[in-house]
C-alpha cells in the first residue's frame, strides 16, 4: 500500500484520548503529512491541528482521509459512513485500519467506484504474498522484539530511524501494522496475513539493498506471548535481522488481557530470540534494550535502566524519556566502524 499525503484525520466522536491513539501516533511522527482534522463534537481530544471539514480539506489539496480512531471489535459505526462518503465524493482516498472492510459498507464501495478514488483497508492487503524463501539479501536490518504485546516495539523502531538518520545513517522504517503503515505510507499488516506468508510479506518489506543502508522492521507481538507468538516467528525468519532490540515495559506483571500468564523473563526472550533468528541469519546481536518506564519515577526509571545495562551489558533507555541516542550509538561501534 502507498497511501498519499497530505491526510485529513478523522477523529470521530469519542471524548476517550486512547481512542484516537492512531491519529495520535500520525501527527506525533507524520506531522508534515497532517492537514487537519475533522472532530465530530468539541469534546473530542484535539491534536492541536487545524478543525476542518471535508470540503475544505478538499479544496487545501487533502489526498486521504485516514480514519484515525479505534474502537472495540474495529466495526465502522454507521454515523461515520455520510462523511466518508462526501470526502469520496470530493475524490478524496480514504485509508482505514478497522478490521471492516470499506468496500463491504455499500454506500462506500458505490462512491468510490463512482468517484475512482482509492480504498485503503490497512488490515486488508490486496494481491498475493510469496512464501519466505530464507536466502539472505544485501543490506542491514534490525528488528525490535518485545516481552508482550503494547511495549513499545512501533514507538521505538521509529525513534530509531529518526536518531540514525540525524547521525547520518540510511535507515528505513518498514511497517507491519495498521498505524505504522499510515504513519510512513506504505507497509504490510502482518497480523492480517495467513500465517503460512508472514515471512515472505516480511522479506517483501525489506528487500535487498545497498550494503550500508539499515532497514528497520517494526516487531509484532511476542515470541512467548500465547496468542500472537506466530506473526513474531514469522517476522524474525522474514527480516532477518543483523541487530535486535529488546522492547519491555517495566512493571508489568501479566501478559497483556492475561491475568494467569506470567510476563516471560527478559533473558528468555533475547535468548530464544537469537536462538530461532540464526534460521536466516548466521549472527544475530541484541543492540539495546528499550524499556517503557511510565509507571516509575525518573529517578527509579534510571536506576531500572542502569541495573538492566550493568545486567546484559547492553545499552537500556526508555525512548519517550532518553531517547535512544545510546543504542544507535552502540549500533554503530558494532556495525559501523
Amino acid at each position: 500500500m502507498n497511501i498519499p499525503a497530505p491526510y485529513l484525520l478523522m477523529l470521530g466522536e469519542s471524548k476517550d484520548p486512547l481512542a484516537i491513539k492512531t491519529a495520535r501516533g500520525i501527527h506525533y511522527w507524520r506531522p508534515e503529512k497532517c492537514m487537519g482534522q475533522l472532530r465530530l463534537n468539541d469534546e473530542v481530544p484535539s491534536l492541536d491541528l487545524p478543525d476542518i471539514d471535508v470540503q475544505t480539506a478538499t479544496k487545501e489539496g487533502a489526498k486521504t482521509l485516514v480514519l484515525g480512531m479505534a474502537n472495540a471489535g474495529g466495526v465502522l459505526a454507521p454515523q461515520f459512513v455520510p462523511y466518508i462518503v462526501e470526502a469520496l465524493n470530493t475524490g478524496m482516498n480514504v485509508a482505514s485500519g478497522l478490521h471492516q472492510r470499506l468496500d463491504a459498507i455499500p454506500a462506500i464501495a458505490e462512491a468510490a467506484k463512482a468517484s475512482g478514488a482509492s480504498l485503503f483497508d490497512l488490515r486488508h492487503a490486496h494481491g498475493t504474498l510469496p512464501v519466505g524463501t530464507g536466502k539472505k539479501r544485501s543490506g542491514k536490518r534490525l528488528l525490535t522484539v518485545g516481552t508482550d504485546c503494547s511495549v513499545g516495539k512501533m514507538f521505538t523502531t521509529l525513534a530509531l530511524e529518526k536518531q540514525m538518520k540525524s547521525r547520518g545513517l540510511s535507515a528505513a522504517f518498514c511497517a507491519t501494522g495498521q498505524t505504522g503503515i499510515l504513519i510512513e505510507g506504505s507497509g504490510i499488516a502482518v497480523d492480517a496475513v495467513v500465517s503460512d506468508f508472514i515471512a515472505g510479506a516480511t522479506e517483501t518489506l525489506s528487500p535487498a539493498c545497498n550494503t550500508n543502508q539499515w532497514q528497520l522492521v517494526e516487531g509484532q507481538g511476542s515470541l512467548l506471548n500465547p496468542a500472537f507468538s506466530g506473526v513474531t516467528l514469522g517476522l524474525l525468519h522474514g527480516a532477518q535481522p543483523d541487530a535486535l532490540v529488546l522492547c519491555h515495559e517495566a512493571n508489568r506483571e501479566y501478559i497483556r488481557h492475561m491475568s494467569d500468564m506470567p510476563i516471560p523473563d527478559v533473558a528468555d526472550i533475547m535468548e530464544l530470540a537469537v536462538r530461532l533468528a540464526k534460521l536466516t541469519n548466521p549472527n544475530p546481536r541484541f543492540v539495546g534494550m528499550a524499556i517503557n518506564t511510565s509507571a516509575l519515577s525518573e529517578e527509579d526509571a534510571k536506576r531500572y535502566l542502569a541495573d538492566l545495562s550493568s545486567q546484559y551489558d547492553l545499552p537500556a533507555t526508555d525512548p519517550v524519556r532518553f531517547g535512544v541516542d545510546n543504542i544507535v550509538e552502540h549500533l554503530i561501534h558494532v556495525f559501523e566502524e
